[in-house]
């Protein structure tokens, strides 16, 4: 059976995540339906990974298989006019039939957003925070992460993760004028380890946590010693990094909220 990749991008601030819920709205119930009712067929999808609820997607990438022919070009202009206008098509390929969005992935990047400033613009994107936030040392800190694979303090208790071994790539803080960005990029990450490890980093900026307490947080592997998870409608899902000549990536760059 033939098997297509999509590329898109979604705000998340209408959906209970992206994995289906029985009855909540999510990002992949509303792709399985566009394409059913498009293709005129039931469609599966499956994405790269599973964002929260409220959490949004500059970049992400998801495949089906479909029983009947499809023409690439004129799906992605019907699913455009289609889906409103919280959810953007980027591209519609056919790949290989062994594919995966999510086991393929190599790498992924989340950016998550704290407006230092109120405004009525940002609100909907990024927690207002009124902080003074050193960034030398918050990009001190957060190196710190490097050293460590086991990210058990900042995964969701209770989860069902076989394993919560993960691999920082990078971590790096940011300063735009009034918005202040935190950027993670990783082999795979656990659930709710963004907003847990933000929210941890946090506590550094308001000076509650030295190196050496964020060290200690990460080594009691122990979830109740971190910061508390920071809310979902700052964080966005950047990027997602695959080995090269899996698919053709859309010609152009998702276009990154606030501009950066």
């Amino acid at each position: 059976m033939p098997r297509f990749c999509i590329e898109m991008a979604y705000d998340g601030s209408a959906f209970c995540g992206w994995q289906v819920q029985p009855t909540m709205p999510s990002v992949q119930q509303l792709m399985q339906d566009s394409l059913g009712m498009l293709l005129h067929e039931p469609i599966e999808v499956t994405g790269c990974g599973r964002t929260d609820t409220g959490v949004h997607a500059a970049y992400y990438v998801m495949h089906f298989d479909a029983m009947s022919p499809v023409d690439t070009e004129d799906l992605l202009i019907r699913l455009n006019r289609f889906l409103k206008s919280n959810v953007r098509i980027y591209s519609v390929q056919a790949v290989d039939s062994g594919f995966h969005a999510r086991f393929d992935a190599v790498q992924r990047e989340y950016r998550y957003y704290i407006a230092l400033q109120k405004s009525p613009f940002f609100s909907q994107y990024s927690w207002f925070l009124p902080i003074n936030a050193d960034v030398d040392d918050l990009n001190r800190v957060s190196a710190v992460l490097y050293e460590y694979s086991d990210f058990t303090s900042f995964s969701k208790l209770h989860g069902n993760a076989k394993t919560n071994i993960c691999h920082i790539k990078l971590a790096q803080w940011q300063q735009h004028d009034d918005i202040l960005v935190f950027t993670i990029r990783a082999d795979r990450f656990l659930r709710n380890m963004v907003r847990a490890v933000v929210g941890t980093l946090v506590e550094v900026a308001k000076g509650r946590v030295d190196e050496a307490g964020f060290r200690s947080i990460i080594e009691a592997k122990n979830r109740c010693e971190s910061g508390q998870s920071v809310p979902a409608h700052g964080l966005f899902l950047t990027d997602v990094v695959y080995p090269e000549n899996l698919f053709s990536r859309a010609p152009k760059q998702p276009v990154l909220p606030l501009g950066f």
